[in-house]
């Protein structure tokens, strides 16, 4: 079931988050470290209503922001659709360790993409790390166009890659 997070959550995002960044790391994936995601990063999620959580049998098991606030690091990046369309960005995707594989990032997006729709967004952007082979190939299945790269120094010395889904 995926529904609205509220702040009471956070605690529990956290730790979902924090057990797909240790996930990451045994898998020589530096995407996530002490900086990102941060609680302040949720608690303005939470505020704006733009994070959502699946839950299963009462336990967060993934979440995703779902905004449509433009971050500045992204005003360089070449769009497929015009720099002031309506598009949708996706950030701090994630399902924990112990759920992967049971397709709920897929029902994530597909979730983001119909609010996407709904909404009358024209596209879906995001980034995603260069170094996360299963999150690139993840995404390129979906139908998005990798684009440019973009860098996080807080979170690694190598790119990210934009993505976008034209609705």
């Amino acid at each position: 079931m995926i529904q609205k997070a509220k702040p009471a959550q956070i605690d529990e995002i956290l730790e979902l988050t924090r057990a797909c960044a240790l996930a990451m790391i045994k898998a020589g994936i530096y995407q996530w470290n002490e900086h990102y995601p941060s609680r302040a990063a949720f608690e303005e999620d939470v505020k704006r209503d733009e994070l959502f959580v699946f839950t299963q049998s009462g336990k967060i098991t993934g979440t995703i922001v779902i905004s449509n606030l433009k971050d500045e690091i992204y005003n360089p990046v070449k769009w497929l659709t015009p720099p002031d369309a309506k598009s949708v960005y996706i950030h701090r995707l994630a399902v924990h360790p112990d759920s992967q594989g049971q397709g709920i990032a897929q029902k994530l997006m597909d979730f983001a993409e119909d609010f996407g729709r709904e909404n009358g967004f024209v596209s879906i952007r995001l980034d995603t790390f260069s170094q996360n082979p299963r999150n690139n190939r993840f995404y390129q299945k979906r139908g998005y166009h990798k684009l440019e790269e973009i860098f996080f120094p807080k979170q690694s010395k190598y790119p990210f890659y934009c993505y976008e889904l034209v609705l």
